[in-house]
């Protein structure tokens, strides 16, 4: 028997692809399923089964492209309700793969059909369990309500996971291996940790869901206080991954065309279409097309470009750099971003070559900035997560969390310049991109964000953090 993690590093996503004696499985499968395939065949494996944990929100996944090239049947776990043909099956079921098998444990609770699935290997022994979004590494995954189960409250799901983590998963032999469906920076937890394996021994011993210091309501409150909102493309994932999606390579076909500077203008002229600007933030900030948005490849990409256009359906036309295309339209299509009309045939070179005017982004380190804050009172948007503003922050800077930045735009003040600035330079920048598409000026980037504000020589009494404002206040 071998176990094979995917990993993705851009969606924190992790598949999994384990072969015994000739069969395969696949668990939680990726959209672009070439890789299984190759798999299957170095491993000299037919593709027996594909597992599915779930209905995925934070990706399209690749379980029925790949159902149709291998033939292998889908199977979910009870509850689950596809528009397509699959094996739904019930707690306890077990499916043979090779001299192992695999055994179907229903966790609800992050969803109402979430399960995971405990492997058995040849001696029939309890080996390792791939718990999806039900259990991470240092978490559990987070009530999914927004998505799907509008009768139920959050409240109700994290009560129905303290069981399934409690009766369910628990009890199990402390020597399982655990495979969850995503590691750190995931919006499916809270508090996930960096590893992606562990045991379930350790797990038991360091994970507030599992140490059994957590009675049922303080779970719940631990679990469901202070939740976000979910980002707005979460439900139209799960509606592909419930009822279909084309596959990826007529995605990727339809998607790689070539657009002129003189098409491109004309697509400037239609307020639905998103000019897209995926190259580093340097070069975005030297030059870059009026009223482009940037989320640079080098960043957690496809996740922020589901936060800040929303809307799968939206028409896109990419800048790259030269040879890039193709990443961009396949971490695009991760999340069902489908519609990309092509990409700036030349790049930004060409589009200069051809007497077209860009922009430039006013841009500074943290030193220069940080010495204008000591001679003056100025404007400060710290786009930043909430939590991260509430470790730390520069005493009178505002927040807005770069996910909530559209919504909240309006109650930006800004009596001159303002200064912008995140932990390293990449979210402030797209922050700006958005925020000049809306017709605010005079924006300074603060490029190596408070990651370098910090490494500045600042007295201490410059920053805050909450507990110490309450402390004050009181």
């Amino acid at each position: 028997m071998k176990i094979e993690q995917i990993y993705t590093s851009c969606l924190s996503q992790a598949s999994y692809f384990i072969s015994s004696d000739g069969e395969a499985a696949v668990i939680d499968p990726i959209r672009e399923v070439g890789r299984y395939i190759k798999m299957a065949e170095s491993t000299s494996c037919e593709i027996k089964y594909i597992f599915q944990t779930h209905f995925h929100a934070d990706f399209v996944s690749g379980h029925l492209t790949l159902s149709k090239i291998t033939d292998a049947p889908i199977v979910y776990g009870p509850n689950a309700d596809p528009s397509y043909k699959c094996i739904i099956s019930s707690d306890g079921d077990f499916f043979d793969i090779g001299k192992c098998k695999i055994k179907v444990i229903h966790t609800p609770g992050h969803t109402l059909e979430s399960c995971s699935f405990v492997i058995f290997n040849e001696n029939n022994e309890p080996h390792a369990i791939f718990t999806g979004d039900t259990l991470f590494l240092g978490d559990v995954g987070i009530p999914d309500v927004a998505q799907r189960y509008k009768d139920t409250t959050k409240e109700e799901l994290a009560s129905i996971l303290y069981d399934s983590i409690n009766t369910k998963i628990k009890p199990l032999n402390d020597n399982l291996i655990v495979y969850p469906g995503h590691g750190a920076g995931s919006a499916c937890g809270k508090k996930m940790m960096k590893e992606t394996v562990d045991t379930l021994k350790n797990q038991k011993a360091n994970n507030y869901a599992l140490n059994g210091r957590l009675k049922r309501d303080e779970f719940v409150k631990e679990l469901t206080e202070n939740l976000p909102e979910p980002p707005a493309y979460f439900p139209s994932n799960v509606k592909l991954n419930q009822s279909g999606y084309r596959d990826f390579d007529s995605v990727l076909e339809s998607s790689l065309n070539k657009i002129s500077s003189e098409q491109l203008k004309e697509h400037i002229k239609n307020p639905h279409v998103t000019i897209l600007d995926t190259r580093n933030t340097k070069d975005f900030i030297k030059s870059h097309i009026k009223n482009s948005i940037y989320i640079g490849l080098e960043g957690r990409f496809a996740p922020w470009v589901g936060e800040v256009i929303q809307n799968i359906e939206t028409p896109i036309i990419l800048v790259c750099d030269n040879g890039k295309e193709k990443e961009a339209i396949t971490r695009l299509s991760r999340i069902g971003f489908d519609n990309c009309l092509g990409f700036l045939d030349g790049g930004i070179r060409k589009w200069i070559r051809d007497g077209n005017k860009t922009q430039n982004l006013e841009s500074m380190p943290a030193k220069q900035f940080i010495d204008i804050l000591k001679l003056n009172k100025i404007d400060i948007l710290d786009v930043r997560r909430k939590s991260e503003f509430e470790n730390k922050h520069i005493e009178g800077a505002s927040n807005i969390p770069l996910s909530n930045l559209r919504e909240n735009s309006s109650g930006i003040l800004q009596n001159g310049k303002l200064y912008i600035h995140c932990a390293a330079g990449y979210r402030s920048v797209i922050a700006i991109s958005i925020l000049r598409k809306m017709g605010l000026k005079n924006l300074i980037n603060i490029s190596d964000g408070f990651n370098g504000i910090l490494k500045c020589n600042l007295n201490k009494n410059c920053f805050n953090t909450i507990e110490e404002t309450k402390c004050e206040n009181n």
